[in-house]
């Protein structure tokens, strides 16, 4: 570009003359057309493949560059910790990767990794647990080797344990620095209950008792053929990927799969809950059970939000509560969903302490807003067409549309739901998006949480020259209920 403007700068005016002359320009950006993109999902069915003993592939080609991206994706993860032992899920993915294997010393493995340019991690999640490799296609065979001694033979070098879990007991030791940190613990805790893997927490305690022979209980229970699945992509042949494959799984067992995810049996019990903690910026979390995944109302559900307060500066929420009143930088709604059983609504701002209880209430006017009027049909359509025209980010990358696919088939998502999401969200009405609103927003369910100087935040902003509409204070919201003051380490109340 830079070459061609100074090409016209030295051939002189007429250069430019013939330029802007040439062809029908438009007079105005409005008037400026385009051909129309047109994008299908691609089908599942077209990248997976199936190996001997049953485990799923999904692999696709690309020969832009000369790597290759392996992922092992298993079922199973922290919600299968034993009882006492919260953390050993995370602790037991990270020394897969930092402990070494049965063969290599920790510093061997790095060293050999370093030496092939082979990026290889491993982690567990709360329901899933993932090992990976991206290699040059030149090392892929040495790097598999040593990807799959991480993958079946992790060694958990002892004093590598050490060292992580040093650094795990100072995290826990500072984790009430951060009042964002203690919002989602303590909203974990209402909403789940303290027992459920979702509000799980390591204390010192559970960190101290994790061994070695832990992790390599825990690991075996994952780690088989049995909960796998894997994605491929990158510069390979596939029959060849899939022959070397089926070589270097021979042999490895499958084990029991891993068990069903528990659902959680607390009811959390509406109301204000506010936690201790001076600080200049007040968090607020309001939250109540959502919806599942595969709910039939789930397309029209993620519409109605993205208006209330999903979508950024266009939301509801945001324009009210940060650019009109000016009371947070961050503000917004999301519903947070789970497969197995109903997730979360949340809405989330931080605010200074006077007022806190004024942006609460007008977060509760924005939900009683959408329910009791229809949204205009513009508001609709700028949601449904951002969602429209942001849908191929979902397969701009193979690696990520394979293992978009992987997920899909291991949760049992409808194989048609990617071909038909469009034309679900282009047929969300005003009526569904009204009707949604009243049946998946509940107020009245709701979970107020608040972390600040409760004295100061309560108060409100009572002595406020402002519009009296703009005056408010948390007794509008019920008796609040304090939540003890933790110690870090314990998490027991302090006294």
């Amino acid at each position: 570009m830079k070459l061609l403007f100074l090409t016209m700068i030295l051939a002189g005016p007429a250069t430019f003359a013939s330029v802007a002359t040439a062809g029908d320009l438009p007079r105005h950006p409005d008037e400026l057309t385009f051909r129309e993109l047109v994008f299908e999902p691609p089908a599942p069915e077209q990248f997976r493949h199936e190996l001997s003993n049953g485990v799923p592939v999904y692999m696709i080609e690309s020969t832009e560059f000369p790597l290759v991206t392996i992922t092992f994706s298993f079922k199973g993860g922290a919600y299968m910790e034993p009882g006492g032992k919260a953390g050993l899920a995370g602790m037991t993915g990270a020394m897969m990767r930092q402990g070494g294997t049965a063969d290599l010393s920790p510093s061997e493995f790095d060293e050999e990794a370093d030496f092939l340019a082979a990026n290889i991690s491993a982690s567990v999640g709360p329901t899933t647990s993932s090992a990976s490799i991206n290699t040059l296609t030149a090392n892929l065979d040495r790097a598999m080797e040593l990807f799959l001694d991480m993958v079946r033979e992790p060694g958990f070098d002892e004093r590598r344990l050490e060292v992580l879990r040093s650094q795990q007991l100072e995290n826990i030791r500072t984790r009430d620095d951060n009042g964002i940190q203690i919002a989602l613990r303590e909203l974990a805790f209402l909403m789940w209950g303290p027992d459920h893997f979702e509000a799980r927490q390591p204390t010192r305690a559970s960190l101290e008792s994790i061994t070695t022979d832990d992790m390599r209980a825990f690991h075996a229970r994952i780690f088989h053929p049995g909960n796998l699945m894997i994605a491929v992509s990158g510069d390979i042949d596939p029959d060849a990927m899939l022959a070397m494959l089926e070589q270097k799984l021979s042999g490895w067992e499958a084990g029991e799969p891993a068990p069903s995810i528990p659902a959680p049996t607390a009811s959390p019990e509406p109301g204000v809950y506010y936690y201790e903690k001076d600080q200049n910026q007040v968090q607020v979390l309001i939250a109540h059970r959502g919806i599942a995944r595969d709910d039939p109302d789930a397309v029209p559900v993620q519409v109605m939000n993205d208006i209330l307060g999903g979508s950024g500066f266009t939301s509801r929420i945001t324009n009210r509560v940060r650019t009109q009143e000016g009371l947070a930088y961050t503000a917004g709604s999301a519903f947070s969903n789970r497969i197995e059983y109903p997730g979360l609504f949340m809405s989330y701002f931080f605010t200074k302490t006077p007022t806190t209880a004024l942006a609460t209430r007008l977060v509760f006017d924005e939900i009683a807003t959408i329910q009791r009027q229809a949204v205009g049909t513009e508001e609709l359509e700028t949601i449904q067409n951002s969602l429209i025209e942001t849908f191929p980010r979902n397969f701009e990358s193979k690696s990520a549309m394979m293992n978009l696919f992987l997920s899909d088939e291991r949760t049992g998502r409808d194989p048609s739901y990617w071909r038909n999401y469009r034309d679900m969200v282009r047929s969300v009405s005003p009526d569904d998006v009204q009707r949604v609103a009243n049946e998946h927003l509940r107020p009245d369910k709701a979970v107020i949480l608040i972390v600040g100087p409760w004295d100061e935040i309560k108060q409100g902003n009572v002595d406020s020259e402002a519009d009296p509409s703009r005056v408010a204070t948390m007794d509008e919201f019920g008796q609040a209920r304090r939540i003890p003051t933790r110690d870090p380490e314990t998490l027991e109340p302090s006294r």
